[in-house]
């Protein structure tokens, strides 16, 4: 007895009848996801026809089909030029600080605020973290320019202990814990909501349990909450390890100076240069795409990886 396997034109048939179906039944799901469909199709994924732009010595004039095709050209230059390494090491060193640093603070401040039994002195504390990443991100940088000058706050408080004034945002060797310490002030409380509707929905069954055995909040933290919380933590850090080489260019911006370009230039200030400032858009766009090409392969290594060696994985 023949089935639709068999029969391509069959198999087909009922599978396009399963489509049809699952649309009729789930319409108004689909019509409220279409808006973001389109969102995507027409502002993310239509403007992808731009990436020719890397491999052609585009002129606005010819447009972007009418550009000379020049191949890897603008990736050769890139790779060659003088602030290849500069640009690369910043943008991988300000990435790791983060990941050291700045990954682990909403995780610890979840933590901590979970140990909290006075509801009023808890939501007060979450508050008061959630306030600075509502803040403008200029006004952030306005505040550090303001703190951190020769005569401001900081250096007030240095030269009543006898310090030497410190010129912090003129100064390379500072920029990458300025520019990390601030990220952490301003997200730690915003990026803690996660993690605590993560502990939120562990049962508490187990809490009790270990009460029970005898163990104290340190190992039901150690034992209970953390291993809760270890599927939202691989996710998150899988999503980070994806945009590796992608450094927020608004607050590089304007936080460096060229006295600071030594540690602050990073590739997405330097494709805003070349391609803003200097209009190479072909140039740009070849080093836009090596950053989205590496971030993808990063991305789905660090995808790999948790695949290898724990249940968790984003895909």
């Amino acid at each position: 007895m023949s089935t639709t396997q068999d029969n391509p034109f069959e198999y087909r048939k009922g599978k396009w009848t399963t489509i049809a179906n699952d649309l009729r039944r789930n319409k108004f799901v689909y019509i409220l996801a279409l808006p973001v469909i389109l969102y995507y199709a027409v502002f993310h994924y239509g403007p992808m026809y731009g990436l020719l732009m890397a491999f052609k010595d585009f002129s606005i004039a010819d447009g972007i089909w009418g550009s000379e095709w020049i191949g890897f050209e603008h990736f050769r230059n890139f790779f060659n030029s003088y602030y290849f390494e500069r640009l690369l090491r910043n943008t991988v060193l300000i990435n790791v600080y983060e990941l050291i640093f700045a990954f682990p603070a909403p995780i610890i401040l979840a933590l901590l605020l979970n140990e909290i039994r006075s509801r009023l002195f808890k939501r007060t504390v979450q508050t008061i973290s959630y306030l600075p990443h509502f803040v403008s991100i200029v006004v952030v940088t306005g505040i550090m320019f303001d703190f951190l000058a020769r005569d401001g706050l900081v250096n007030q408080i240095l030269g009543f202990f006898g310090i030497e004034s410190i010129p912090f945002m003129s100064e390379a060797s500072w920029f990458r814990t300025i520019y990390v310490g601030s990220g952490i002030w301003q997200g730690v409380g915003w990026g803690s909501i996660i993690y605590l509707a993560a502990i939120a929905t562990i049962d508490p069954t187990l809490y009790e349990a270990a009460k029970m055995d005898g163990a104290g909040r340190w190992k039901q933290m150690l034992h209970i909450t953390l291993p809760g919380m270890l599927p939202t933590i691989i996710i998150i850090f899988i999503l980070n390890m994806g945009s590796m080489l992608s450094v927020g260019s608004e607050k590089v911006l304007l936080m460096y100076s060229p006295l600071t370009y030594e540690t602050a230039d990073v590739i997405s200030t330097f494709v805003y240069r070349r391609g803003v400032l200097e209009t190479d858009y072909g140039f740009t766009t070849a080093v836009g795409l090596f950053n989205s090409v590496v971030s993808f392969i990063l991305l789905v290594l660090a995808n790999s990886i948790s695949k290898r060696v724990s249940e968790h994985k984003l895909w």
